[in-house]
C-alpha cells in the first residue's frame, strides 16, 4: 500500500486550504493509498537554524540534526509515495509556517553538488489558496514569486510539482462584522459557489494521480 502525506501550510484546520487538502486525500484513498494529514500549525517547531549539520562529510546526509515536532514528519516523508505542499498565500508568498516547514525539509535533503541525495522520487503537488483574483494573481505577479520553490522541489524531489490555483476564496461567514470594504461580498459567494467544488474535483484528481502515477 502507498502512502500519500498531505501537509496543511495554513492555520485554519477546516478552512480552504484544508478543504482542498482533504479531496485530495480521498482521491489517493480511491487510489488505496494510506493517507495522512498533517497540521503545521498544531507542531511546535521552527525553521531552518543553518547549522550546516546535513552537510557535514561524517554525518548522513538527508537528516536534519534538529529534534521537534517536525522530525517525525520529516521522516515520515521520506518513507512516502506522493505529498502535497498546501498553503494561504499571505503578502503574495505562502505562509510562515509552510516557509519554515519546506526551509527544514528541503535544506536537508540538499548538499553542495550535483548528487541526488532523496531516498527516492517523490511525486508532489502545490495548492494555493488566495483572496485574490486570477487577473490580480497575474498582475502582480505572484507566480513568479513562487516559481523557485517549485524549481527546488523538482530538484530536490526529482519530479516536477503539480500545481492547483485557488483564486477569490472566501474568508468570512459574514463579512459585514470585518473590516473588509475592499471585497464584495456577494460576487465572492457566488464565486465560491460556482468555482470551489471545481477546485475540490481537480483537488481530488491530483491525490489520485499523484498514487497512480
Amino acid at each position: 500500500m502507498k502512502n500519500f502525506i498531505a501537509i496543511n501550510g495554513s492555520p485554519r484546520r477546516n478552512g480552504n486550504t484544508s478543504t482542498l487538502l482533504q479531496h485530495a486525500i480521498q482521491g489517493a484513498q480511491s487510489a488505496g493509498a494510506k493517507t495522512e494529514l498533517v497540521h503545521l500549525y498544531s507542531l511546535n517547531f521552527k525553521g531552518c537554524t543553518s547549522c550546516f549539520a546535513c552537510k557535514l562529510k561524517s554525518r548522513p546526509h538527508g537528516t536534519c540534526a534538529m529534534k521537534d515536532d517536525l522530525s517525525p514528519v520529516l521522516e515520515r516523508i521520506k518513507e512516502a509515495d506522493a505529498v502535497v505542499f498546501g498553503s494561504p498565500i499571505y503578502f503574495m508568498n505562502i505562509s510562515a509556517g509552510m516557509a519554515a516547514f519546506i526551509e527544514r525539509l528541503f535544506f536537508s535533503n540538499y548538499i553542495y553538488s550535483d548528487e541526488f541525495i532523496f531516498p527516492k522520487k517523490l511525486p508532489s503537488a502545490y495548492f494555493y489558496t488566495m483572496n485574490m483574483t486570477q487577473t490580480q494573481f497575474e498582475k502582480f505577479g505572484v507566480a513568479e514569486q513562487l516559481k523557485m520553490k517549485e524549481f527546488f522541489t523538482k530538484r530536490i524531489l526529482g519530479v516536477e510539482p503539480k500545481i492547483l490555483y485557488a483564486f477569490d476564496t472566501v474568508q468570512f461567514k459574514d463579512y459585514s462584522r470585518y473590516e473588509s470594504s475592499i471585497f464584495d461580498p456577494d460576487e465572492k459567494f457566488a464565486y465560491r459557489e460556482k468555482q470551489f467544488p471545481v477546485d475540490c474535483e481537480a483537488a481530488y484528481d491530483i491525490g489520485r494521480e499523484l498514487i497512480l502515477q
